[in-house]
């Protein structure tokens, strides 16, 4: 499952499963650019992946202009865009929808929607220019059930299953591959507070001690799935969702 030479955008590459990921495609390979809306998150990934070819990049992947000044510096500067992995998200505290706020709302749908159909627009160019891309969205299981997140992030995360199907319907015969992946509980900055005294939530600790796995997932054990995905051994895989859940939504 080698990249080499290809080039790599990866959103919310700063921390967990987004830094995971840029070290696994490094290490197979590929220039990676990471982007992140820290831009000291996205510079000491590329810190740490000290391969001498790939480049930090700060964006808030909400914000089209910042999106597609991303996109044309990386084709501007590499030639090409051989994958694209919308990783960016985040939680909306479990608010339910009378609670949810227009703000939360907004930011929310604005990042883990937004931010994904975005990049795919602007990504969509270069990729069918050169006949080939890949495409991967970091989904939930909450695309799929609810009580994984609140109302702004469950319906995100549907839409976002939606745009990847759609992707694949639309491109796949053009060269460029869109696939998902449905990550369940996965141990990362962005749910550190829920392990907290505080931040701990009944349901979630019920459903992970009845998974097969019966723990938190890791970030990297997601990445794997990624790396699969952006190889050409995933060349006959167009528009799936994959879930890397521990067996969090077997009946």
């Amino acid at each position: 499952m080698k990249l080499d030479g290809r080039i790599a955008v990866i959103t919310g590459a700063g921390s967990g499963m987004g830094r995971a990921m840029a070290g696994e495609f490094s290490a197979n390979g590929a220039t990676v650019v990471a982007v992140d809306v820290r831009a000291d998150a996205a510079q000491e990934t590329v810190k740490l992946l000290d391969d001498g070819r790939s480049v930090a990049q700060t964006a808030d992947v909400s914000n089209k202009a910042d999106v597609e000044r991303v996109v044309a510096e990386t084709v501007a500067r590499f030639g090409r865009l051989d994958i694209l992995c919308n990783n960016a998200g985040v939680l909306d505290d479990y608010t339910p929808a009378d609670e949810t706020s227009d703000e939360l709302w907004n930011r929310t749908l604005g990042i883990n929607l937004n931010g994904p159909f975005f990049f795919s627009r602007a990504a969509l160019g270069p990729m069918l220019a050169q006949g080939k891309g890949c495409i991967i969205n970091t989904a939930s299981i909450s695309s799929f059930v609810a009580g994984g997140g609140g109302a702004a992030y469950t319906a995100s995360k549907h839409a976002v299953l939606g745009l990847t199907k759609q992707l694949a319907f639309d491109y796949g015969k053009r060269g460029v591959r869109a696939n998902a992946i449905c990550p369940g509980a996965i141990h990362t900055g962005m749910t550190d507070h829920l392990m907290t005294p505080e931040g701990r939530n009944p349901h979630v600790d019920e459903a992970i001690a009845g998974t097969p796995a019966g723990r938190w997932g890791k970030p990297e054990e997601i990445a794997h799935m990624a790396l699969f995905l952006a190889s050409d051994e995933a060349d006959f895989i167009h528009g799936s969702a994959f879930t890397v859940d521990g067996g969090w939504l077997l009946p």
